[in-house]
């Protein structure tokens, strides 16, 4: 049944009608009609007032990443707009589904130069998957269902909205339909079964397999049909950053981390293996290191989704089209049930040596300043190893990828692939939304959090249960390792003069502590862990700590640093 209401109405009603119950966003003069309607639509929707437009884009994508579901932002014309571009780039590069609403003046205005006025959809198109103006009331229930369809299929993305004023303030009968097919859009491929066996003969064959696990497994809703993959032909996996919690810490195949930072065995025995099997990831330079020099000895087998991503950086010898909740399983049924103990024993020997040189001294130090290692670990095992970790950008984010434990899938947001400091304070609020019976934890340096660090006024007003944990070194971590390492430690414009964090949550409202003895740091973990409401604890750490192990950018994945 047909019902004539304003545009902006509509908006709402199709926003209810794919099941979003939560909006990140910022008002402003060229989206206020819909900000009006929102007035009476509290009861459906919750809006959340954020206190930079970044910070919506951000947030939605913390909320999407835990929750599965397609994170919302609506924001104004202009500044409102281009201040979303960087989580817009953000969700891009991560595969994060959102849908973004940007106002837009008046269609008879557009190309004026009217007050506020911007291209919106010629910006984003390059950073979207779909970028569309509305600007007829009529286009409404259209636009929206195509943008939650193409954000959340295939591979996930970003989508743009560009909402005209005048389509906000006139009439449409309303009624709503929603998509599951859109011409020349094929979200789920076609699964060549000949490539299917053709994997399978592979594996079957091979004497030292190796899989590399990424995001997609994740974005797929794969993990149980991984971990049975993986358990029939005992196949040994390392993951990347985003596909970390995919596979829990202690699952006896899960060999660790891979990359630039990641562990020794999975960084070594990439170019030890004699088929190496990537599922849902694109072979990104921080985990390849020199391509010239990267697995030249394997068969790669690559499954992916993504047509363009499958031979783009790495050979190819089978192409495995398709979500992998669909084709892992497939391969599985071909594959012979195997034990391979040598070939997984072969990691221990890098695991100790490791354990040793890196792991020991970060976790168990004698003396000195806090690390930051040691920090990370203590919080996730004091939260069980259950929580979901949330980091900012540099040595925060290594460190809390490489020490933080899972027990549970979705448990690690943290921006992967555009690298932005500053995503993690308002990733951390959309964590908590999305996840709210979760314990989040958000580490953060001193650098990141002062990029964003207004959004705690968005956890005041919230009164959102975030847990956020500074690694406070007084510089900008990441890039002073490189300076001291490539640079010949000439620091240049990376000492941070900070000011007194505990002052200002104490101006928001929010619980804090300062830690600098290493006796003291279990108390305050309880203490944060257990308070009820927001809490930040400031660790100072040792000013000059290195994420180690460290593979040098663009130098070969097996040339791993491990410091003195």
């Amino acid at each position: 049944m047909k019902q004539k209401i304003t545009g902006s109405e509509a908006l709402l009603k199709s926003l209810i009608a794919e099941d979003v119950d939560t909006i990140f966003g910022y008002p402003g003069g060229a989206v206020i009609p819909v900000y009006d309607c929102l007035y009476d639509y509290q009861d459906k929707l919750k809006h959340i007032l954020v206190r930079h437009e970044q910070g919506a884009t951000h947030a939605a994508q913390g909320y999407a990443r835990v929750s599965g579901k397609v994170g919302v932002t609506l924001v104004t014309s202009g500044p409102g707009a281009t201040n979303t571009l960087t989580g817009i780039a953000d969700a891009m590069m991560d595969s994060t589904p959102l849908v973004v609403i940007t106002g837009q003046v008046a269609s008879p205005l557009l190309g004026t130069d009217a007050f506020q006025e911007i291209d919106v959809i010629g910006i984003t198109q390059p950073i979207t998957k779909w970028a569309y103006q509305i600007r007829k009331p009529e286009e409404i229930a259209w636009a929206v269902s195509r943008a939650f369809y193409i954000a959340s299929t295939g591979r996930p993305g970003p989508v743009v909205l560009d909402f005209a004023k005048d389509a906000q303030v006139g009439l449409v009968d309303f009624e709503y339909e929603k998509v599951d097919y859109i011409r020349s859009y094929q979200p789920e491929p076609d699964i060549k079964m000949e490539r299917i066996k053709e994997a399978a003969a592979l594996i079957n064959g091979a004497s030292k397999p190796f899989c590399l696990v990424g995001q997609g497994v994740i974005l797929g809703n794969a993990e149980e049909e991984l971990k049975e993959f993986l358990l029939k032909n005992d196949i040994p996996a390392g993951c990347t950053t985003l596909g970390l919690s995919s596979l829990p810490t202690d699952f006896p195949l899960n060999k660790g981390m891979l990359g630039m930072h990641g562990n020794v065995g999975p960084n070594r025995k990439t170019n030890e293996c004699d088929v190496l099997i990537a599922i849902g990831m694109r072979f990104d330079d921080r985990v390849t290191g020199d391509l010239n020099t990267y697995a030249k000895q394997a068969k790669v087998i690559h499954l992916d989704i993504d047509n363009s991503e499958i031979g783009k950086n790495v050979a190819v010898d089978v192409k495995v089209l398709g979500n992998a909740k669909q084709t892992i399983p497939m391969i599985t049924a071909l594959l012979e049930t195997r034990k391979r103990p040598e070939w997984n024993a072969e990691f221990e020997p890098d695991s100790q040596e490791e354990y040793v040189k890196v792991i020991d001294k970060e976790l168990h130090p004698k003396e000195g300043y806090l690390k930051m290692g040691e920090v990370i670990r203590k919080v996730s095992e004091a939260a069980n190893n259950e929580a979901v970790l949330v980091t900012d950008v540099g040595q925060n984010q290594m460190m809390g990828v490489r020490y933080f434990k899972y027990k549970q899938t979705r448990s690690v947001v943290t921006s992967g692939g555009l690298g932005t400091m500053g995503f993690g304070l308002p990733a951390a609020i959309g964590a908590k939304v999305g996840a709210p019976d979760r314990t989040v934890c958000f580490f953060t340096g001193d650098g990141g959090l002062q990029m964003t660090i207004q959004e705690l006024g968005t956890i005041m007003q919230e009164k959102l249960n975030v847990k956020i944990i500074m690694l406070n070194n007084n510089f900008l971590g990441m890039v002073r390792q490189w300076q001291e390492l490539f640079f010949h430690k000439r620091y240049s414009s990376t000492v941070m003069e900070n000011p007194d964090f505990v002052a200002i949550a104490k101006a928001y409202g929010i619980a804090s502590r300062e830690v600098l003895k290493r006796e003291e740091l279990d108390e305050a973990i309880r203490e944060m862990l257990e308070h009820d409401g927001p809490y930040l604890l400031v660790a100072d750490v040792e000013e000059q700590g290195m994420v180690y192990p460290m593979v040098p950018a663009g130098s070969t994945i097996t040339n791993i640093l491990m410091g003195e």
